[in-house]
């Protein structure tokens, strides 16, 4: 295959359409996993305790944004979350 061809293949500039959008919704769950870090030390600061729904969902976001990862390094092909099932771990 040619390098014009390589330039053509219309799977390669979709994958790069879906790479800039997981690459933007990694940002957000990046500035997400930061809140969730500051909420959950100022909650335990001052109650005592972690946020029991917070403490549920960071493993499957934790999940997400590996999923994410291995997508935009081609590690895999199967695009994450809304197009696959959001991860429980």
């Amino acid at each position: 295959m040619s390098t014009a061809e390589h330039l053509q293949d219309a799977e390669t500039w979709k994958r790069g359409f879906f790479m800039i959008i997981f690459v933007a919704i990694y940002t957000a769950a990046e500035v997400l996993v930061f809140g969730i870090v500051v909420f959950q030390f100022f909650s335990r600061l001052f109650t005592g305790e972690l946020n029991p729904r917070l403490v549920e969902f960071a493993p499957g976001l934790s999940s997400y944004i590996y999923e994410i990862l291995k997508y935009v390094t081609y590690e895999s092909d199967e695009r994450p979350f809304p197009f696959s099932d959001w991860p429980t771990r």
